[in-house]
């Protein structure tokens, strides 16, 4: 039977991960939505529980998790409502047991921000122009950019060696090859001087919102990237009403950090990357015994087919003129 490394990570050893470090479970545990890595609420005695979360084996190395580490406790310095990681006595932040590394979180309670409350848009924007402006007095050492190599060749190659089926090979093979050269038309205007730190996988689902406040979460995805990449998945609808949308972002952002227009032409390049890295990133993760539990429709015939239209429709999305700013 193929076994996982998370296979071991049981109950027992999570709490005993925990108290290993100086605090006293009171035995409750609750698994949290995540599948990267494995994250769960711990209760502790006479206190509010604690958020432990448990880095996946082989992801990252200890520098680039550290570098994390830091650059949300930048943030908290400055004051902007993030979730960084709890810092102990000895000023550690990362901590082993077992061959697992994990980290500690104070809990914080809140609700996915509602993007079609343009008052909630102006929030967040503000809060990005305040993470990026902290972005931008350092750089990162050792996290990774995002770069069509590793989103989009790479993960192209991988998907085609076993997971496309082979009667869809010739479509998806021509398809992307169009999306590539496109993409690199469009995106190979970036430069090194473009490149900020910042939050990475910027989404409703790493945002807790509570008394009109965004407080950010799950730094894992920390990257160096153009700012456009944390506004631009918070864009749906149809094209006025992402204009409208982008619009309020950038005006709650240009309160505190610059924002450069051209960036706006790199939005669709970027979700032509995100879609083709995210079915990767499913293929990836396979022999995960909790991926083909919590995604039963991945690579399915039917999958296939329709990621291949939605990337046939995401080639027009590359064709159209960009967002403009109201």
């Amino acid at each position: 039977m193929t076994t996982h490394p998370y296979d071991r990570l049981n109950p027992d050893m999570i709490i005993d991960a925990v108290e290993s470090v100086g605090y006293l479970s009171d035995a409750r545990l609750l698994a949290l939505n995540s599948y990267e890595n494995r994250v769960y609420q711990v209760g502790i005695e006479d206190s509010l529980p604690l958020i432990a979360k448990f880095y996946r084996p082989g992801r990252w190395s200890e520098l680039q998790i550290l570098e994390e580490h830091s650059f949300s406790l930048e943030l908290q310095e400055a004051e902007i409502s993030i979730v960084a990681p709890i810092v102990n006595d000895q000023g550690t932040t990362l901590h082993t047991y077992e061959g697992f590394r994990f980290a500690l979180f104070v809990r914080r309670g809140g609700y996915p921000p509602e993007l079609d409350n343009l008052d909630n848009l102006l929030v967040l924007g503000r809060t990005l122009g305040r993470i990026h402006a902290v972005g931008r007095a350092g750089q990162f050492k050792e996290r990774t950019s995002i770069s069509m190599q590793a989103m989009l060749t790479d993960s192209m190659e991988y998907l085609l060696d076993g997971f496309i089926p082979r009667e869809l090979i010739p479509a998806y093979q021509s398809l992307t090859k169009d999306l590539q050269l496109r993409v690199a038309a469009i995106y190979g205007e970036v430069t090194s001087e473009d490149l900020i730190r910042l939050h990475g996988d910027c989404h409703v689902g790493n945002i807790l919102w509570r008394d009109d406040t965004a407080h950010f979460v799950d730094f894992d995805d920390c990257c160096s990237a153009p700012a456009i990449q944390d506004l631009w998945m918070f864009l749906n609808g149809e094209r006025h009403d992402r204009q409208l949308q982008l619009s309020e972002l950038i005006e709650g952002y240009s309160e505190f950090c610059d924002f450069d227009p051209r960036q706006i032409r790199w939005i669709e390049s970027l979700r032509t990357m995100r879609l083709i890295n995210y079915a990767a990133w499913l293929a990836r993760r396979w022999e995960d015994p909790a991926f083909p539990r919590s995604f039963t429709w991945f690579n399915t015939e039917r999958y296939w087919a329709d990621h291949i239209l939605e990337l046939r429709e995401q080639m027009s999305a590359l064709q159209e003129e960009p967002l403009q700013l109201l």
